[in-house]
């Protein structure tokens, strides 16, 4: 490949990192400017047809399998391609940004595969993509190591064949990437993700018995996994690696998404994972989608919305039986407890829902799971491990009784369970919280023991937003209305302020996330995600 001329896209307001020439070399930008203009249009106008397609079930209020492709679901031939070694076994995955430290304990942590993330559990500054970056470059040619400045704990990673494999998360469709320009116009975040760890990792994956393998998040649609299909056709031609190299798994986090499975694994048969059980995105989507469906589509408490609610197992139990029926993997959803160093009451009951829930999702078929914590890996791995003992997957189980019919998905009105009081200051606290967080450049957060990330967020703020909507009137007797919210939110402030104490709060964020929490939650003009009007006051 002849040296390619100097790249047409600019950097834009962003100060000089560390080391970036590593990552923007014009090789680099030059294959980035590629996707952009080949692949750019396309995803645009996908994104004008999901706001089509939201118009529609607005008045509808309902959704189905899609009768123009169920020839695909009714011909039993096809199959993706046979894993990778590399991707064979997953039974534990663990997930987390790919700041220094995490990037070395999530490659250390004894979980199978570690979910490097541009996406939810990173907020997109400057810094975290383009050191995210380096630090992955590191990793691989094992030039990292982290000193920790607070304790004096080294970290470094263990040798080779201990390590996780990685696969990597690029930000969604959605979001633009402003600091990377082509002609006065961002790029997407998706193809800047996905461009420069590709440029820089493809061949040094393979090099070492692995692969560019992508989890794909935000995915609404079979027309978008075509386009992502063809993101890497052509990548692969570019660097000259061969076809099938790539491997995705597909994140089943929007209630569309859940109804064209098989149709999203057809599209990337050559390059198909396998798919995973989303649970805080795919909440999310069936208020965005259904919010102002009426009653029947008002959920309870976030924390009400078990796994085991009736069209959550209809969603579970579909995926696992779409996955091996077509020889993909099926991966469940995440454990987000994080240890207590402090309270062995609060993690012994803990630890104990933890294995209830990885001993269902290992019952039911799914070949893996995810945490979000090193300790809770042999947790998860002990369930998995009884399932399948030497056995890298359970593909060859095709739960072929298991039959689920489109209204199943959207029987929110099966659970029993009402919105409460403490279900809408929770969602307040928590949209705080989490949202301060975000503005100062973080994208996982404990809070309140658990590792909360940016699908939390949205959640809590559309839980908050249809509640009011739907005119709820909770157990105690109070109606929810944006008064109430207001007055929710900053009782909520003034007890974060009187915790944390004057000079962490005025050093803080707090008060624009409490105002960007209210903006959200009460516009009548509903925003489709909350990191759309967060990024524009992202510093960095």
């Amino acid at each position: 490949m002849s040296a390619p001329a100097p790249s047409p896209l600019a950097v834009v307001d962003a100060a000089p990192l560390p080391r970036q020439e590593e990552v923007l070399t014009d090789a680099a930008l030059a294959f980035v400017a590629e996707l952009h203009r080949r692949f750019t249009p396309r995803r645009d106008a996908l994104l004008a047809r999901r706001a089509e397609r939201r118009a529609e079930i607005a008045r509808t209020s309902t959704l189905g399998f899609l009768p123009e492709t169920a020839a695909i679901r009714a011909d039993d031939s096809w199959k993706v391609a046979p894993a990778p070694a590399a991707l064979n076994d997953r039974r534990v995955e663990i997930t987390g940004p790919t700041d220094r430290k995490m990037t070395i304990n999530a490659l250390n942590s004894g979980a199978r595969v570690w979910l490097a993330d541009f996406e939810d559990a990173s907020a997109p500054t400057w810094e975290n993509v383009v050191l995210g970056q380096v630090n992955l470059i590191d990793a691989y040619t094992r030039n990292i190591d982290f000193t920790d400045s607070r304790s004096g704990k080294t970290y470094a990673l263990k040798p080779a064949e201990e390590l996780a494999t990685v696969v990597m998360r690029p930000r969604g469709w959605h979001l633009e990437e402003r600091h990377l320009t082509f002609e006065g116009r961002p790029v997407p975040g998706a193809l800047v993700d996905f461009g420069l760890y590709f440029f820089h990792n493809a061949q040094r994956l393979i090099d070492l018995g692995k692969g560019p393998y992508f989890y794909l998040p935000k995915t609404e649609s079979h027309l978008e996994a075509r386009l992502w299909n063809d993101i890497f056709v052509f990548a692969q031609d570019y660097v000259g690696i061969p076809q099938g190299t790539v491997r995705a798994t597909v994140l089943i986090e929007t209630i569309t998404a859940a109804y064209e499975m098989e149709e999203i694994l057809y599209e990337l048969r050559d390059h198909a994972a396998g798919l995973n059980a989303g649970r805080w995105d795919y909440l999310f989507s069936i208020v965005k989608n259904f919010r102002d469906g009426g009653p029947k589509f008002v959920l309870p408490d976030r924390n009400a919305v078990t796994m085991t609610a009736p069209f959550m197992r209809a969603y579970t139990e579909l995926l696992v039986r779409t996955c091996h029926k077509r020889g993909a993997h099926a991966i469940g959803g995440m454990a987000a407890f994080i240890p207590s160093r402090k309270d062995a009451e609060v993690n012994k009951v803990a630890f104990e829902k933890v294995k209830a829930d990885k001993d269902r999702e290992a019952g039911d078929g799914f070949d893996g799971s995810w945490v979000a914590h090193p300790d809770l890996v042999p947790i998860a791995m002990a369930s998995f491990d009884a399932i399948l003992g030497e056995k890298p997957n359970q593909k060859d189980r095709l739960r072929e009784d298991v039959r689920v019919e489109g209204p199943e998905l959207i029987d929110i009105a099966s659970l029993d369970a009402k919105p409460t009081y403490d279900g809408l200051r929770n969602a307040v606290q928590v949209g705080i919280r989490y949202i301060e967080a975000w503005l100062r450049g973080l994208g996982a957060v404990a809070i309140f023991n658990l590792m909360e990330d940016a699908a939390t967020a949205e959640i809590s703020r559309s839980q908050i937003w249809q509640w009011i909507n739907a005119q709820v009137v909770f157990e105690n007797g109070e109606q929810a209305t944006p008064e109430l919210a207001r007055k929710v939110a900053a009782e909520e402030l003034a007890a974060i302020r009187a915790e944390i104490g004057e000079e962490a709060f005025a050093s803080g964020k707090w008060q624009q996330a409490h105002d960007l929490l209210l903006h959200v939650s009460l516009d009548a003009d509903y925003a489709d995600f909350l990191t759309l009007p967060a990024y524009d006051q992202l510093v960095g």
